[in-house]
């Protein structure tokens, strides 16, 4: 289901690049006037259309981003405590043994090099 969504999602992706490519620049896109395709596309009509259609796609698009997330974190929810089959309990740090204590020697050392 996931992969059936992702690839709705990646489809929604490049419809959305191309309505957004195919509408009028307003700004003049760095000081260059007017293209070889100034009347493609022109008209009030078309405008309305295209605006709509990228707000529809760009809803879709979130949409399906929201879904995708929710359903992958669904299949990697961490269960319950009471749905888990046994619980894993830490053992208890064996005591230390007892060690005598350590003898002083009964003379002083003497140092290696004279």
């Amino acid at each position: 289901m996931i992969i059936v969504l992702f690839a709705v999602h990646v489809l929604i992706a490049i419809a959305l690049i191309g309505v957004i490519l195919l509408q009028k620049s307003e700004g003049g896109a760095l000081g260059m006037g007017g293209g070889g395709m100034s009347g493609f596309m022109t008209g009030r009509s078309t405008a309305n259309l295209l605006t709509r259609a990228t707000a529809i796609l760009a809803a879709a698009f979130m949409m399906t981003s929201v879904l995708l997330v929710v359903m992958h974190n669904r299949e990697r929810a961490p269960r319950s405590i009471i749905e888990q089959s046994s619980p894993v309990i830490p053992a208890a740090p064996a005591p230390a043994p007892l060690q005598p204590p350590l003898a002083e020697p009964a003379q002083p050392t003497v140092p290696l090099a004279r």
